[in-house]
């Protein structure tokens, strides 16, 4: 019997996905000190686009060279640029699969290194170890700004040659932290009632679509809740998908978290049943409500490991299109192996990847300890990226506190890097 990751599905605008199953959007840190992509993005994307997977999504693509989400983002923001872009399309649909540009503005997560004031809906400053610096609050200019930026942005991708886009407004980045209101305090349209603080969202997909025409098709990264108490909730979320179908959007993909309730990172939410655990996504029950507010394919990415369950998920209809992420690093055809049959689970190290127990582990009272375990992790998988992107094997023996120290040297020399650029 063909599995159903196997079948087809047509968008709201038409567009057809060849399968249900997504490469969703991980940082890359691959571009070079002026923030173009490299010959790397060209094989890293080539690798992934022979692996059976239907769609991919880039990692975020910055809309605004002042302010990045990391060194060693990729910038698109003028004709000039498009060159690089569009080898890298062209490398990256050869297996016949669709690739869509993630775009993003970091707003207040924005490290000081590369920028000392970064710009955020108020100025509620992201505490973490000194990384971050505090926002600038932004004017209705910056804001309007913004929105044509991502028009601009977006209407370059769809020159470039790539097949889609979408517009990140989870995980904390900027357009998440207009929707949250523990960092939103305007009193302004842009701030205070749900509408008012969805409204920068809703102007940017206006202004996509303008931009790139009916038939190409525009994603959103929306979190289902930000897990924070006084945050962004669940019911929220629901009545924005509600909008943003009416807006005229195609696949909307639901996560959740953000720099300080790091759902993102692979924690699960600490609110989640037994029942979805057991299912394995984390989001999954989250997609049911919002499904019953938004007539809108659905893409759940976030703990999918064994194929019974993403199969399960298809055929009830609780999900529309599968999202794979880290399993892809280690193991970059998994999705053919999986649509074949040929396989009932996928790698997976997360578990491996803790400094033991105890002292060194989980539950540890030492916070330099849990962010060494969650930036170890981070740091694997980056790795792993940057194997790829050589044309190298995986490298998935390596451990914890190794993957760490390469992580920070690595983000360390292309933050110099591209100071002195």
């Amino acid at each position: 019997m063909t599995s159903p990751l196997a079948n087809p599905i047509t968008l709201p605008n038409g567009t057809i996905l060849p399968n249900r199953l997504a490469k969703s959007a991980m940082t890359e840190g691959l571009a070079d000190k002026f923030d173009q992509p490299t010959p790397a993005h060209y094989q890293l994307y080539k690798t992934w686009s022979e692996g059976g997977t239907g769609l991919h999504i880039t990692g975020n693509i910055m809309i605004d060279k002042r302010y990045l989400e990391r060194a060693g983002n990729v910038v698109l923001e003028n004709a000039d640029q498009l060159p690089r872009f569009k080898e890298w399309a062209a490398q990256g649909t050869v297996g016949g699969n669709h690739l869509w540009v993630q775009l993003n503005h970091p707003g207040r997560q924005c490290p000081k290194l590369v920028n000392k004031e970064p710009l955020s809906p108020s100025d509620v400053h992201l505490d973490m170890l000194g990384n971050f610096g505090k926002p600038r609050a932004m004017t209705d200019a910056d804001i309007e700004e913004v929105i044509e930026r991502f028009a601009t942005s977006a209407s370059l991708v769809k020159e470039a040659g790539f097949t889609g886009v979408q517009i990140h407004c989870a995980h904390g980045y900027l357009l998440s932290q207009f929707l949250n209101p523990l960092i939103n305090k305007r009193d302004d349209q842009w701030g205070g009632s749900l509408e008012n603080r969805a409204r920068i969202i809703r102007k940017v997909i206006v202004s996509v679509r303008k931009a790139v025409g009916a038939d190409f098709p525009i994603g959103v990264k929306l979190n289902s809740a930000d897990f924070q108490k006084g945050g962004f909730t669940l019911e929220e979320c629901a009545q924005v998908s509600g909008w943003l179908a009416e807006d005229g959007i195609d696949l909307l993909e639901i996560s959740g978290g953000n720099y300080e309730q790091t759902s993102l990172l692979g924690t699960e939410p600490t609110d989640v049943r037994e029942s979805t655990r057991k299912r394995e996504a984390y989001f999954i029950e989250y997609a049911e409500q919002i499904k019953a507010s938004a007539n809108i394919p659905i893409m759940i990415t976030g703990g999918f490991r064994s194929r019974a369950v993403m199969e399960a998920a298809i055929e009830k209809g609780e999900v529309d299109v599968i999202g794979l992420a880290r399993p892809l690093c280690t193991q970059p055809n998994c999705s053919q192996l999986l649509i074949d049959q040929s396989v009932d689970e996928i790698d997976h190290y997360e578990d491996e990847l803790v400094l033991g127990t105890g002292f060194w582990g989980n539950n540890s009272s030492s916070n330099l300890i849990k962010a060494i375990n969650s930036f170890g992790q981070v740091g694997f998988y980056y790795w792993q990226i940057i194997s790829l992107s050589k044309g190298l094997p995986p490298e998935p023996k390596l451990r914890t506190f190794r993957a760490f120290v390469r992580h920070i040297k690595n983000d360390a020399k292309l933050n110099i890097r591209r100071k002195m650029a």
